[in-house]
Protein backbone atom coordinates (compact mmCIF):
# COMPACT_ATOMS: atom_id res chain seq x y z
CA UNK A 1 0.00 0.00 0.00
CA UNK A 2 1.28 3.48 -1.38
CA UNK A 3 0.33 6.88 -0.54
CA UNK A 4 -1.47 7.26 -3.72
CA UNK A 5 -3.29 4.10 -3.29
CA UNK A 6 -4.51 5.44 0.28
CA UNK A 7 -5.34 9.05 -1.02
CA UNK A 8 -7.76 6.89 -4.02
CA UNK A 9 -8.83 5.21 -1.38
CA UNK A 10 -9.84 8.00 1.29
CA UNK A 11 -11.64 9.57 -2.30
CA UNK A 12 -13.94 6.32 -2.17
CA UNK A 13 -14.68 6.47 0.69
CA UNK A 14 -15.61 10.60 0.20
CA UNK A 15 -18.22 8.90 -2.01
CA UNK A 16 -21.07 8.29 0.27
CA UNK A 17 -20.80 11.63 2.48
CA UNK A 18 -20.81 13.59 -0.59
CA UNK A 19 -24.12 11.84 -1.87
CA UNK A 20 -25.29 11.89 2.21
CA UNK A 21 -24.70 15.86 1.45
CA UNK A 22 -26.88 16.13 -1.64
CA UNK A 23 -29.42 14.20 -0.41
CA UNK A 24 -29.48 16.23 2.80
CA UNK A 25 -29.53 19.42 0.59
CA UNK A 26 -26.17 20.50 2.21
CA UNK A 27 -25.06 21.35 -1.29
CA UNK A 28 -22.35 24.33 -0.43
CA UNK A 29 -21.03 21.33 1.13
CA UNK A 30 -21.26 18.74 -1.57
CA UNK A 31 -19.84 20.74 -3.85
CA UNK A 32 -16.76 21.19 -1.24
CA UNK A 33 -16.48 17.98 -0.96
CA UNK A 34 -16.98 17.10 -4.84
CA UNK A 35 -13.82 19.70 -5.56
CA UNK A 36 -11.91 18.22 -2.80
CA UNK A 37 -12.34 14.91 -4.49
CA UNK A 38 -11.35 16.18 -7.56
CA UNK A 39 -7.98 17.94 -5.81
CA UNK A 40 -7.63 14.53 -4.74
CA UNK A 41 -7.89 12.86 -7.52
CA UNK A 42 -4.86 15.26 -9.35
CA UNK A 43 -2.58 14.78 -6.35
CA UNK A 44 -2.67 10.95 -6.13
CA UNK A 45 -1.85 11.11 -10.06
CA UNK A 46 0.91 13.58 -9.38
CA UNK A 47 2.62 11.64 -6.60
CA UNK A 48 2.23 8.23 -8.56
CA UNK A 49 4.03 9.47 -11.38
CA UNK A 50 6.32 11.84 -10.46
CA UNK A 51 7.82 9.03 -7.71
CA UNK A 52 6.92 6.03 -9.96
CA UNK A 53 4.34 4.84 -6.82
CA UNK A 54 2.40 3.55 -10.00
CA UNK A 55 0.61 0.04 -9.11
CA UNK A 56 -1.54 -2.41 -10.16
CA UNK A 57 -3.32 -1.79 -7.27
CA UNK A 58 -3.88 2.05 -7.99
CA UNK A 59 -4.58 1.24 -11.98
CA UNK A 60 -7.57 -0.39 -10.70
CA UNK A 61 -8.63 1.90 -7.93
CA UNK A 62 -8.31 5.26 -9.53
CA UNK A 63 -11.11 4.57 -12.49
CA UNK A 64 -13.21 2.60 -9.52
CA UNK A 65 -13.25 5.58 -7.40
CA UNK A 66 -13.88 8.40 -10.42
CA UNK A 67 -16.81 6.17 -11.67
CA UNK A 68 -18.27 5.72 -8.14
CA UNK A 69 -18.16 9.20 -7.14
CA UNK A 70 -19.45 10.68 -10.92
CA UNK A 71 -21.92 7.75 -11.18
CA UNK A 72 -23.13 8.76 -7.76
CA UNK A 73 -23.30 12.05 -7.60
CA UNK A 74 -25.45 11.49 -10.80
CA UNK A 75 -27.01 9.19 -9.28
CA UNK A 76 -28.32 11.59 -6.21
CA UNK A 77 -28.56 14.31 -8.77
CA UNK A 78 -31.63 12.43 -9.98
CA UNK A 79 -33.15 11.25 -6.89
CA UNK A 80 -33.43 14.77 -5.66
CA UNK A 81 -34.51 15.50 -9.51
CA UNK A 82 -31.99 18.50 -10.08
CA UNK A 83 -30.96 16.22 -13.04
CA UNK A 84 -33.52 14.24 -15.26
CA UNK A 85 -34.14 10.35 -14.35
CA UNK A 86 -33.27 9.22 -18.00
CA UNK A 87 -29.57 11.36 -18.56
CA UNK A 88 -29.29 9.73 -14.94
CA UNK A 89 -30.26 6.43 -16.65
CA UNK A 90 -27.99 6.89 -20.05
CA UNK A 91 -24.95 7.91 -17.76
CA UNK A 92 -24.97 4.76 -15.87
CA UNK A 93 -26.49 2.38 -18.14
CA UNK A 94 -23.34 3.10 -20.08
CA UNK A 95 -21.18 2.24 -17.42
CA UNK A 96 -23.27 -1.01 -16.55
CA UNK A 97 -22.81 -1.41 -20.41
CA UNK A 98 -18.75 -1.61 -20.49
CA UNK A 99 -18.58 -3.42 -17.06
CA UNK A 100 -20.67 -6.49 -18.11
CA UNK A 101 -18.67 -6.26 -21.69
CA UNK A 102 -15.91 -6.49 -19.67
CA UNK A 103 -16.65 -9.49 -17.54
CA UNK A 104 -18.72 -11.04 -20.28
CA UNK A 105 -15.22 -11.34 -22.43
CA UNK A 106 -13.37 -12.37 -19.28
CA UNK A 107 -15.83 -15.26 -18.53
CA UNK A 108 -15.70 -16.37 -22.07
CA UNK A 109 -11.76 -16.15 -22.02
CA UNK A 110 -11.45 -13.26 -24.62
CA UNK A 111 -9.89 -10.92 -21.94
CA UNK A 112 -10.14 -7.54 -22.73
CA UNK A 113 -7.35 -4.63 -22.60
CA UNK A 114 -9.36 -1.69 -21.36
CA UNK A 115 -7.82 1.73 -22.47
CA UNK A 116 -9.92 4.70 -22.70
CA UNK A 117 -10.99 6.25 -26.59
CA UNK A 118 -10.32 9.69 -26.91
CA UNK A 119 -14.50 10.17 -26.90
CA UNK A 120 -14.53 8.61 -23.76
CA UNK A 121 -11.96 11.19 -22.39
CA UNK A 122 -14.02 14.37 -23.59
CA UNK A 123 -17.19 12.48 -22.59
CA UNK A 124 -15.91 11.80 -18.88
CA UNK A 125 -14.10 15.07 -18.67
CA UNK A 126 -17.75 16.65 -20.02
CA UNK A 127 -19.51 14.63 -17.31
CA UNK A 128 -17.56 16.16 -14.35
CA UNK A 129 -17.83 19.81 -16.09
CA UNK A 130 -21.46 19.68 -15.55
CA UNK A 131 -21.74 17.87 -12.83
CA UNK A 132 -19.71 20.64 -10.79
CA UNK A 133 -21.27 23.34 -12.63
CA UNK A 134 -24.29 21.58 -11.36
CA UNK A 135 -23.28 21.56 -7.79
CA UNK A 136 -21.61 24.58 -7.48
CA UNK A 137 -24.91 26.08 -9.18
CA UNK A 138 -27.00 24.61 -5.82
CA UNK A 139 -24.29 25.69 -3.60
CA UNK A 140 -24.85 29.28 -4.35
CA UNK A 141 -28.74 28.66 -5.07
CA UNK A 142 -28.23 30.01 -8.61
CA UNK A 143 -31.39 29.30 -10.89
CA UNK A 144 -29.18 27.81 -14.33
CA UNK A 145 -32.35 26.61 -16.10
CA UNK A 146 -30.46 27.32 -20.12
CA UNK A 147 -26.91 25.63 -18.59
CA UNK A 148 -28.86 22.60 -17.12
CA UNK A 149 -30.54 21.95 -20.41
CA UNK A 150 -27.75 22.41 -22.67
CA UNK A 151 -25.56 20.76 -20.16
CA UNK A 152 -27.95 17.70 -20.04
CA UNK A 153 -28.43 17.55 -23.62
CA UNK A 154 -24.30 17.44 -24.44
CA UNK A 155 -23.66 15.13 -21.99
CA UNK A 156 -26.39 12.48 -22.48
CA UNK A 157 -24.97 12.85 -26.71
CA UNK A 158 -21.77 12.35 -25.91
CA UNK A 159 -22.16 9.21 -23.56
CA UNK A 160 -24.13 7.31 -25.84
CA UNK A 161 -21.53 8.37 -27.98
CA UNK A 162 -18.76 7.44 -26.11
CA UNK A 163 -20.55 4.18 -25.09
CA UNK A 164 -21.43 3.22 -28.95
CA UNK A 165 -18.28 3.11 -29.35
CA UNK A 166 -16.96 1.20 -26.55
CA UNK A 167 -19.76 -1.09 -27.67
CA UNK A 168 -18.62 -1.55 -31.37
CA UNK A 169 -15.05 -1.55 -30.39
CA UNK A 170 -15.94 -4.88 -27.94
CA UNK A 171 -18.21 -6.45 -30.60
CA UNK A 172 -14.94 -6.44 -32.82
CA UNK A 173 -13.25 -8.01 -30.03
CA UNK A 174 -15.62 -10.51 -29.58
CA UNK A 175 -15.95 -11.36 -32.95
CA UNK A 176 -12.51 -11.68 -33.75
CA UNK A 177 -11.72 -15.67 -33.31
CA UNK A 178 -14.58 -15.74 -35.48
CA UNK A 179 -13.12 -13.72 -38.56
CA UNK A 180 -9.68 -15.97 -38.02
CA UNK A 181 -11.99 -19.21 -39.01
Amino acid sequence: MNIPNLITIGRILLVPFTIWLLISEEFGWAFTSFILAGISDGIDGFLARRWKLQSELGAYLDPLADKALLVSVYGALGIIKVLPAWLVLIVITRDILIISGVLLAWLLDKPLTMKPLPISKVNTAVQIAFAGLVLGALSINLNAKPMLIAGTIIVAGLTILSGAYYMRNWMSHMNLDAKKS
